[in-house]
C-alpha cells in the first residue's frame, strides 16, 4: 500500500513538472523554451548593436 502511494505521487510530480515545462514554452512569446527570459534580454541588447557593411 505505502509502496503504491510513493509511486502515485513521483508520477504526479513527474506530470506536474512535464506540464509546467510545456506550459512555459507555450507562454514565453519572445524567448526560448526554457522561460527564464535571458534569450529575450540577449536579442534586445544585441538588436541595438550597430552593424558595419
Amino acid at each position: 500500500m505505502l509502496q503504491t502511494l510513493i509511486l502515485i505521487l513521483l508520477f504526479a510530480g513527474a506530470l506536474f513538472y512535464l506540464g509546467r515545462m510545456a506550459w512555459r514554452s507555450f507562454k514565453s512569446q519572445q524567448s526560448c523554451s526554457t522561460g527564464c527570459g535571458k534569450c529575450a534580454e540577449a536579442h534586445d541588447r544585441f538588436s541595438k548593436v550597430p552593424v558595419k557593411p
